[in-house]
């Protein structure tokens, strides 16, 4: 039975902008070994896809609040309205050129700040990995940094209540089901069919707007920022059409632990690797030829 018009939990998810990676190449990068994410088409990445579909699916069975966080340049603001389309119900970016260049330890380290200044959450949903970086780091890191228990490689929540979590996860050669209690993090694999956008909610939330966003709107009119903040942000919000829009000074984070003078990871070197054929040798499918490919790879060790 569907409760989603009972708020009984608020739900965190934290989502990520990615570049393609489909083709991505070395001409991709920037000399510090960060990606030219300009030089690539920008998507949401695949599996926060499965982590907000699976806060949905709580929220349709038990009741709650779904808050997207994203991190990223102000375009990235694209992803939280692609989440208000499917079901969320309040986004924030974070945005500031001093986040720009974070590895996964800086980026935890703020969205951790992130989630204090949102604050009052029963749980905290991740997906597994980002396909710009294919680390699996920044869900435990957060969890540790906000002193959170977690589950990771989450397939299927089986039970939910205001004290404790049972989830299923992911395990080699099988499955295992662990509980927890609340606040708890989870980490999500693409375990599920996230929803496509809702048509309807597609008509009324493309018209949702950051602070930024609506300034370039009215860049050249003639309003103060005071006026445009005082009118339509207002109108704007009482609408649920606003994107929280926080920089470094909203959630208070060090300026030493965040961006890329938080972080410690430093790429030295980025090249193209082409595989090529290197000969090829006919073994005949005879006894004869099995037997003598086996003789070979015992020769060179490649079996044995």
């Amino acid at each position: 039975m569907k409760r989603s018009n009972i708020v009984s939990y608020k739900i965190i998810v934290f989502v990520k902008q990615v570049p393609d990676t489909k083709n991505i190449t070395g001409e991709a990068m920037k000399p510090d070994g960060t990606v030219n994410r300009a030089a690539l088409p920008a998507i949401f990445n695949p599996e926060d896809l499965n982590a907000l579909e699976l806060a949905l699916q709580l929220k349709d069975k038990y009741g709650a609040k779904v808050v997207v966080g994203a991190m990223g340049p102000p375009a990235a603001s694209e992803v939280l309205r692609q989440a208000m389309y499917r079901g969320a119900d309040e986004t924030v970016l974070l945005t500031d050129r001093s986040f720009a260049g974070a590895d996964t330890l800086a980026t935890s380290y703020t969205l951790s700040f992130c989630a204090k200044t949102i604050g009052d959450f029963d749980l905290v949903i991740c997906g597994r990995q980002a396909i710009d970086g294919d680390t699996a780091q920044v869900g435990p890191q957060l969890a540790e940094k906000l002193d959170l228990p977690q589950i990771s490689y989450v397939e299927e929540v089986i039970s939910l209540d205001k004290k404790k979590i049972k989830a299923k996860r992911a395990i080699e050669g099988g499955f295992e089901v662990l509980e927890s209690p609340l606040p708890c993090l989870l980490t999500v694999v693409d375990a599920n069919d996230p929803r496509p956008s809702n048509a309807l909610r597609v008509m009324k939330y493309k018209k949702a707007k950051t602070r930024s966003e609506l300034l370039a709107f009215h860049a050249g009119a003639n309003y103060t920022d005071a006026e445009l903040l005082a009118v339509e942000e207002e109108s704007l919000k009482s609408k649920g059409l606003w994107i929280n829009e926080w920089n470094n000074a909203d959630i208070k984070a060090d300026p030493e632990r965040i961006g890329l003078k938080g972080s410690p990871t430093k790429v030295k070197n980025i090249m193209n690797v082409v595989l090529t054929g290197s000969g090829t040798k006919r073994i005949e499918p005879t006894e004869a030829g099995i037997n003598a490919l086996i003789h070979e790879l015992i020769e060179d060790h490649t079996l044995g």
